[in-house]
């Protein structure tokens, strides 16, 4: 039986869960082998600070670059 587990950021609804779960089973089948019904999937919602990349909390991630002044040309 796979198990397939998922750990994301929280704020997705249970609709695009359950229209992840249905994708990802339907390709593992597809590609895989096996029954949709051999398929387990687990989500993990990780609040930003407990999730770090490259060194840095995703929490502490720096607020986009402000866009550069337009410049005139002549």
């Amino acid at each position: 039986m796979p198990m397939i587990r998922v750990e994301m950021f929280p704020g997705r609804t249970a609709e695009q869960k359950r229209d992840f779960a249905k994708a990802v089973t339907d390709s593992f089948v597809a590609i895989c082998g096996g029954t949709p019904q051999s398929v387990q999937i687990v989500f993990t919602d990780v609040q930003k600070g407990d999730w770090a990349t490259a060194g840095k909390l995703a929490s502490d991630a720096a607020a986009p670059a402000a866009a550069a002044p337009a410049v005139k040309t002549a």
